[in-house]
């Protein structure tokens, strides 16, 4: 088994597991606090009559939705994630909202769309995490018809964010299992270097690119602070396995170490960004890709 086929089973096999239920149990608080990044996702798809948007790593749908609402009935909006549990929500979440959206269980790095389906590509946080990064944007710029917006929000460095490692750093002397983040491989902060992202974009046939920093606002409340930590991240993956004697250490000095984003009944947290911004060229690269299908 080659590295890319690895690297990618191992994404998929997490996504599909604890991380991917863990994200489902915590739809809604997820979904409060990274809502000002689905808003700025929104401004950017135009309304034009029938206009076709992808959404790459689309989690549980919320981005996905609030696009369809805004394109209404004539448009449509497709979601696309590796997640088998947060596809099933989604799923759901549109047909009882009648949201004209749709939802694909797939790997959008080699996903067989339609040629020239989208008129626009967007993604909150779900493109860092291919093995093949100039191939994966290649494979959505086949997707996107000429001169289609892409539009992306990614994480930059762990060290402008000290929030999201806080829980990692303060329960790593308790569990010595606790996986350690790769720099150079797919991951939250895999696009931190803003030249990286750049050469990405013009070698997959992405023009016109704009990155710009941004320091975005959070909050969740903090009642949901403990459920936040011990479900998501590294801690979330290697504390089951843990007795409970350890567990009950990791939570009181993991909780003890976010005191400093705690304000009253909210936790709150400054996001540090990249808001990126490309159009698809004149011409799709003409790498080779599997079959070919329709955005469903």
């Amino acid at each position: 088994m080659d590295a890319t086929r690895r690297t990618d089973d191992e994404q998929a096999a997490r996504w599909n597991a604890l991380a991917g239920h863990a994200w489902v149990e915590m739809q809604p608080v997820l979904d409060r606090m990274f809502k000002p990044f689905e808003d700025l996702l929104v401004e950017a798809v135009t309304t034009a009559r029938g206009s076709h948007v992808l959404d790459v790593g689309c989690g549980t749908g919320g981005t996905t939705l609030a696009v369809a609402r805004r394109l209404g009935p004539e448009g449509h909006c497709v979601g696309i994630d590796i997640s088998e549990p947060m596809i099933t929500v989604a799923r759901a979440r549109a047909e009882r909202e009648g949201a004209p959206a749709s939802f694909i269980h797939a790997d959008a790095a080699d996903h067989a769309f339609e040629t020239a389906a989208f008129d626009a590509v967007i993604s909150r946080f779900g493109v860092m995490f291919f093995h093949d990064s100039v191939r994966a944007f290649a494979n959505l710029r086949r997707a996107a018809r000429d001169g289609a917006r892409l539009r992306f929000i990614v994480w930059r460095g762990a060290e402008e964010n000290p929030f999201m490692t806080t829980a990692e750093r303060a329960a790593a002397p308790l569990l010595p299992n606790l996986p350690a983040r790769r720099p150079d491989g797919p991951g939250q902060f895999a696009f931190a270097d803003a030249g990286d992202v750049r050469r990405i974009l013009v070698e997959s046939g992405w023009a016109g690119i704009d990155i710009r920093p941004i320091d975005v606002d959070c909050t969740l409340p903090e009642s949901e602070l403990v459920r936040y930590f011990t479900r998501l991240g590294p801690v979330g993956q290697v504390l089951p396995d843990a007795d409970e004697e350890t567990r009950a250490r990791v939570v009181e000095t993991v909780r003890a170490a976010f005191d400093t984003f705690v304000q009253g009944s909210e936790v709150r947290f400054t996001a540090a960004c990249w808001l990126v911004d490309a159009r698809a060229g004149a011409h799709a690269p003409t790498r080779n890709f599997r079959g070919s299908g329709t955005p469903s």
